[in-house]
């Protein structure tokens, strides 16, 4: 049986799980959530970076995202920062969803899998 590698981890989840090279994120969430979709977006994708290094990966490594979002309204505004910080040529599966979230000041939040280098 192969190692399951968890970090940071507490009562009801690990921040990282790993797994036969394979990293599973929990869900991220802005930094402050009563910053505007655009700073709510950049400041979620710069905690996913931070746990992808700790994890022994990076954002060209990332094989699927799932992005959650309060209001279909900031799509465009999302997507604008999430297309800027995804390296050219190794976007990953993604799916986007409108979704009710668990603070009703969040408009964003992200469940990332990748692979490790």
């Amino acid at each position: 049986m192969t190692e399951i590698i968890r970090k940071e981890t507490k009562q009801r989840m690990s921040r990282i799980v790993v797994h036969q090279g394979t990293v599973y994120l929990c869900g991220q969430v802005a930094a402050d959530a009563d910053k505007d979709i655009t700073e709510q977006t950049q400041t979620m994708l710069d905690k996913v970076d931070g746990l992808l290094i700790d994890a022994g990966s990076d954002r060209e490594h990332i094989l699927s995202a799932t992005i959650y979002i309060k209001d279909m309204l900031d799509f465009k505004a999302m997507n604008a920062v999430w297309d800027a910080w995804v390296p050219e040529g190794h976007a990953p599966a993604r799916a986007c969803v409108q979704a009710s979230m668990a603070r009703p000041e969040l408009l964003v939040e992200i469940s990332v899998v990748a692979a490790q280098k």
